[in-house]
């Protein structure tokens, strides 16, 4: 069998006392998208953040296309792009700048060029000039979009990805997400809206205190019935 393009196995996390993640096993395959659900502190943002190689997991073992992320973070980063709740942008910087100084980081190719395609891509194209301190919030996720499309990852990871988005914006998302997917591309993502993680998704995952407790391919899903599951898990 295949080793799937992303594999997480027996991924625990814990601050001081706290646990947060307690045994974590997932596995995705290259170009599938996934959907991960739950309530606040079940443990989504932290998963994230583990993948993403912004914390070290406590345990466990996290392979991303044969990479490992403790031992071959370096080459793990480049792989990755991540939108988080915190857009990781600077303010005093442009929309432009900011693209051409993470492309510069990440030695992006004919930078410029894929800059001013990407904010063309997510809509920002008349607002290249403007520091990103007085863009809107769904402005700032925007460019945090293209900031994580810029090196051209294999793996996309969004945090709630429509906070602050307009009708617009979500569709932005949903045609990114599916141009990434048919290129090959992996996506994980979050949520808090059952109907987005089923239209979206290719499977669905839900965490309760840290732990997988559902788990299912998207395809037949009936939305009543996940309604029901996603309310137990939030108890």
């Amino acid at each position: 069998m295949d080793t799937p393009f992303l594999a997480i196995t027996g991924l625990k996390k814990s601050f001081e006392i706290k646990s947060v993640l307690r045994g974590i096993d997932l596995a995705l395959e290259r170009g599938e998208r996934m959907a991960l659900m739950g309530a606040n502190g079940a443990g989504k943002t932290t998963l994230l953040r583990i993948l993403a190689c912004l914390t070290a997991p406590s345990s466990g073992s996290v392979c991303i296309d044969g990479w490992e992320i403790v031992r071959d973070a370096q080459q793990v980063r480049r792989l990755v792009g991540f939108v988080a709740h915190q857009p990781y942008l600077y303010d005093e910087l442009t929309a432009l700048e900011n693209l051409l100084f993470f492309g510069k980081m990440y030695t992006v190719k004919d930078v410029r060029e894929r800059a001013e395609l990407l904010l063309r891509k997510v809509g920002l194209e008349k607002r290249v000039k403007e520091r990103v301190g007085v863009l809107s919030r769904g402005q700032v996720q925007r460019l945090s979009l293209a900031r994580a499309l810029l090196h051209a990852p294999s793996l996309l990871l969004l945090d709630e990805p429509d906070t602050g988005l307009d009708e617009e914006g979500h569709q932005l998302i949903e045609d990114v997400l599916a141009e990434h997917s048919a290129q090959g591309g992996t996506v994980l993502f979050t949520t808090h809206q059952l109907e987005r993680a089923l239209k979206l998704g290719d499977s669905l995952v839900m965490l309760g205190k840290g732990r997988v407790v559902f788990q299912a391919k998207t395809v037949g899903l009936e939305l009543n019935r996940m309604r029901q599951e996603y309310q137990e898990v939030l108890r």
